[in-house]
């Protein structure tokens, strides 16, 4: 309780039971489900799961993003309930504010406006400033994130990018209005491991100079490794476990997470380890499993995983770090 009292006065972004659902011919799709969680400013929060958990859906609704769903909550940005903001409110907070990432740089950037075009458009929308000025400073945010040449490269369209000059154009273009708070979803799916890592760097860099915070949407625990300061678990919609991130790689308590960590690829005393996957297919959001959502697929299940579902309560001994399981300790060991 005492930790929910300060993230209440310190976070940039608090959110507090966020459920979203989705009506369907087939019934509601009940998204997200109860989630809550923090982020301070110039801090990392990375939230992790399979596709479907969540993740991308709970981001998307606190700015306005998800039509047609029914949501309830809080979402407290700088002091304001973003969820009871009408949607003007909503669009003079998104992007001065609180700017986003998409997966698919590509589909996000216009086939038919030259990149540079893009990014004065979305400066000169919410700033008076001039054409000229608007677009010095769009060849300063290119040559920022690595853009080789930008003043020639600023007239480029989107396909003359490679898919990684894409994602830097992409978070040049979030980065134009100096926002506090970005959402990165799902950043670096699409690229190869070595651009992978220099996108990662890049947005660490970015954190460190502007003191900027970051919400890292993925389903790969790797790309949190050297990033996260805490690390959020979803799966069907709820939270399996929350901490900082060395306690959640080295302890992880539920077995979703251990399942996740247990699928990196990894190297032992020189050796290649092969891969434990996590055996069956996450639920159905319109009819999720009784009980502990996860049981289905966890080998540790035991009775009263089935019947009733485990509240997010703290871990013994561990300040922080929160887990929706029955099992304690001792007996996912001996199982």
């Amino acid at each position: 309780m005492a930790r929910r009292a300060r993230d209440a006065v310190t976070a940039l972004l608090d959110v507090r039971d966020l459920t979203v659902s989705f009506p369907t011919a087939d019934g509601i799709v009940q998204a997200v489900r109860g989630v809550s969680f923090s982020v301070d400013a110039g801090r990392t929060l990375g939230i992790v799961g399979e596709s479907g958990s969540g993740k991308s859906v709970a981001t998307q609704t606190i700015v306005g993003l998800t039509q047609g769903a029914e949501t309830s909550g809080q979402a407290f940005f700088n002091g304001r309930d973003m969820l009871a903001m009408s949607p003007e409110e909503l669009r003079r907070i998104r992007g001065p504010e609180i700017a986003l990432i998409f997966q698919d740089p590509l589909s996000a950037l216009h086939p038919h406006y030259r990149v540079g075009k893009q990014i004065v458009e979305a400066i000169r929308t919410h700033e008076n400033v001039s054409a000229r000025a608007a677009r010095e400073r769009v060849i300063e945010l290119l040559r920022v994130v690595g853009i080789p040449s930008p003043e020639r490269r600023v007239d480029d369209f989107p396909h003359q990018f490679s898919g990684g000059m894409r994602q830097r154009a992409m978070i040049a273009m979030a980065l134009a209005l100096n926002p506090k708070l970005l959402i990165a979803d799902e950043p670096t799916t699409a690229l190869d491991v070595t651009v992978q890592a220099q996108i990662i760097d890049l947005m660490k860099s970015v954190q460190s100079d502007f003191g900027t915070a970051i919400i890292m949407i993925t389903h790969d625990l790797g790309v949190l490794a050297d990033m996260a300061d805490e690390v959020m678990v979803m799966y069907a919609g709820e939270t399996m476990e929350r901490g900082d991130r060395p306690t959640v790689y080295r302890r992880p308590h539920h077995p979703y997470t251990n399942g996740l960590l247990e699928a990196l690829p990894s190297r032992r005393h020189g050796k290649k380890t092969r891969l434990t996957p996590i055996p069956g297919l996450p639920p159905s959001l319109i009819r999720p499993p009784s009980g502990c959502p996860f049981h289905p697929r966890c080998r540790h299940a035991f009775t009263p995983c089935s019947r009733d579902e485990p509240p997010l309560g703290p871990v013994d001994d561990e300040p922080g770090h929160l887990s929706a399981c029955w099992l304690r300790d001792e007996e996912r060991q001996a199982s």
